[in-house]
């Protein structure tokens, strides 16, 4: 059992969000706080500083003594707060000005949230002071910016720290406790029921989670118990009136609805799929009842035949079969199982001395959980009654977009194979330049097609309309055959030149791809290091190292190994620590980066220097433009390749074109 995204991911990240936006609310505040009792600190600390040489400033300015006032204000003791005193008048003229520290710049966005600088002014009055005294002067003391702007950033680090600290203390708590509380149990549950075997499922019970007997767990397993209690129950007393064919030994329709009902909520990427057999029908009457029952079970073990083990086989009928396909998630999926079904169904058929050739007619309806069981039944059974009306052996969908769409996607099926079978594909060839050199050392293989218009061109949809057929490993050891034939057809004119060759993830994973391979090799006596394939990166590798196991059979048979478009897929920054170990020879630079250049070098110049760290030879794609190829020459790339040397040829283009020139002969 997977799932696509773990609960207790989700559960940590909700966790992570929810922690993080209180925990800042609560720092900020906390920061705020910090700040302001520091600023009450450094203003009680100004204001007795000011107090203390309060009254010899204020004798010093009735007597208008600026020198003395000035040696009184040196006087006070700045101990890294006070940065300048002032003695300013009434009418806001400032008198005298004394610096104590020298004034670093402080962030203006600092300045602005704390109100920095700290300042106070304390009024100065006369020694004899009236009923309504006035003051002489005021005294204002500013604090030094820097050591409160130190102090706040001091704060906010610290509280940074401790933020992501309680952050990820919370987290893993909460997490775990909840884990244990909740998504374990959960897990153990699920995976159970998707271990259910159909055939098991009436009657099954769910063990009870330990810890959880009086919350909504246990009441979730309890309700689920006493449901299926209910249903074997009703399936006993349906086995008590006959609820199952003698002949067939099927589940009838009671036994269908009631599945359809229990698995509707996981049942979205499946059909039912409705076979009415009109060769039952048309016999009844005609044969005696040993020959029919001989025909029912034939053709009952020719439908188990075709259907998968997780498939369910009912018979709602005398003559009709239904079928709950499980794991049928598209309509050409449905439809090429009712192909299967078919031709199995009309194979001859001798039942005592009578040769029959039975017929059928197949309705489908995929899953939708809106539709009740009844409803999904009702439109399988109007799809087949559709498909008798159009004639024998006919399949049909109840929606009619599904029937077209599965028709297409059957259509683009049978064009491929067609073109294969027709010489409608063709391999072209892609030189390869030495930048050493400057000579060709290789070539590309590349798959082309034949268009209405005479053309050969490979349409853009082409590759994804191939893998989407599941005929890429098909066309991809046609490919492979292909290059084989032509390097062997070189090698018989005493021409040398290696061949890199696109295999994809589909291909590489097949279980078929390196016996294949090897006897490719063989039958056409392919010379070490003639043959590279280019393995091209995909996100459907989830495990590179089987392909690393793979490959490395292959290497050994003198099979050269590039790595095709390296950076966008699976050999890319994940796999940066298993380089050293995977089997290849070279890297491939993909365009998009080669696009880059000279603007953009950065990845490209990772990639050499990485390669060249691990002696793999170095090919870059898809070069247009000359600055291009002189700066991937001066870099060290070793081969390219691109519009701006050549594109594609047919073979005997290409063998005409260059061959000539390189003078390849036997031995050299």
């Amino acid at each position: 059992m997977r799932v696509s995204r773990s609960l207790t991911i989700k559960h940590m990240a909700m966790v992570s969000v929810v922690a993080m936006f209180f925990l800042f609310i609560f720092c900020f505040i906390l920061l705020f706080h910090f700040v302001q009792q520091s600023r009450y600190d450094t203003a009680s600390q100004l204001e007795s500083i000011a107090r203390s040489v309060r009254e010899p400033l204020s004798s010093s300015i009735l007597k208008g003594d600026i020198p003395e006032a000035e040696t009184i204000l040196r006087r006070i003791q700045p101990a890294g707060i006070v940065s300048r005193a002032d003695v300013v008048l009434p009418n806001q003229f400032q008198a005298l000005r004394m610096s104590f520290i020298t004034e670093r710049p402080v962030p203006v966005t600092i300045t602005r949230i704390f109100e920095l600088p700290v300042q106070i002014s304390l009024p100065i009055y006369s020694l004899e002071r009236p009923a309504n005294p006035q003051p002489l002067a005021y005294l204002v003391l500013q604090a030094d910016s820097w050591r409160m702007y130190r102090f706040v950033m001091s704060a906010i680090s610290t509280l940074v720290t401790a933020y992501l600290l309680l952050v990820l203390v919370m987290t893993v708590a909460i997490t775990w406790g909840s884990s244990r509380l909740l998504v374990r149990p959960l897990r153990q549950i699920a995976r159970e029921l998707n271990e259910t075997s159909p055939h098991e499922a009436p009657g099954h019970q769910l063990s009870l989670p330990n810890l959880h007997h009086d919350d909504e767990i246990g009441m979730l397993a309890r309700s689920y118990n006493r449901n299926q209690q209910a249903l074997l129950r009703h399936y006993e007393e349906l086995n008590n009136h006959s609820t199952r064919f003698p002949v067939s030994g099927l589940p009838n329709k009671s036994f269908l609805l009631a599945l359809l009902d229990q698995n509707a909520e996981r049942s979205s990427g499946s059909a039912l799929m409705v076979i009415a057999c009109e060769t039952l029908q048309d016999t009844a009457g005609v044969l005696q009842e040993s020959q029919r029952e001989m025909l029912l079970l034939t053709l009952v073990e020719r439908l188990k035949s075709v259907l998968s083990p997780k498939m369910v086989l009912t018979q709602v009928s005398g003559y009709d079969f239904a079928v709950i396909a499980h794991g049928v998630k598209e309509p050409w999926h449905a439809i090429t199982l009712g192909q299967q079904v078919l031709t199995s169904i009309n194979e001859r058929l001798p039942v005592q001395g009578i040769q029959l050739r039975p017929s059928a007619s197949i309705g489908i309806a995929m899953f939708n959980r809106d539709l009740s069981a009844e409803q999904l039944y009702r439109r399988a059974f109007s799809a087949a009654f559709t498909a008798r009306r159009k004639g024998k052996n006919q399949i049909e969908f109840f929606d009619p977009e599904q029937m077209e769409k599965a028709q297409r996607r059957l259509t683009e099926e049978s064009d491929i194979l067609y073109a294969l079978d027709n010489q409608q594909f063709a391999i072209w060839l892609q030189p390869q330049i030495d930048t050493r050199s400057g000579e060709v050392c290789s070539a590309e293989v590349l798959l082309r097609q034949l268009q209405p218009n005479g053309q050969w061109e490979l349409p853009c949809d082409l590759i994804d309309t191939i893998e989407s057929c599941g005929l890429m490993v098909t066309v991809g050891y046609w490919v492979l055959e292909e290059a084989c034939r032509q390097l062997a057809a070189w090698r018989a004119k005493g021409l040398r030149l290696p061949l890199s060759v696109n295999i994809s993830a589909l291909q590489l994973l097949h279980h078929d791809m390196v016996p294949d391979l090897l006897e490719l090799l063989s039958r056409y006596r392919i010379e070490p290091g003639s043959l590279i394939l280019e393995v091209t990166e995909s996100r459907r590798i989830d495990d590179p190292q089987a392909a690393i196991a793979i490959l490395r059979p292959l290497r050994n048979a003198g099979v050269s190994i590039a790595l095709d478009d390296f950076g966008m897929g699976y050999a890319g920054l994940r796999q940066l620590q298993h380089m050293k170990s995977l089997p290849v020879d070279m890297l491939k630079i993909d365009k998009i980066f080669v696009d880059g250049i000279p603007d953009d070098t950065s990845m490209v110049s990772a990639i050499v220097q990485m390669a060249q760290s691990l002696n793999l030879s170095i090919v870059a794609e898809g070069v247009e433009q000359q600055v291009q190829y002189e700066w991937l020459k001066a870099a060290g790339v070793d081969y390219v390749q691109g519009f701006l040397f050549a594109t594609a040829l047919a073979p005997d283009q290409f063998e005409q074109t260059y061959f000539s020139a390189l003078h390849v002969k036997e031995g050299e």
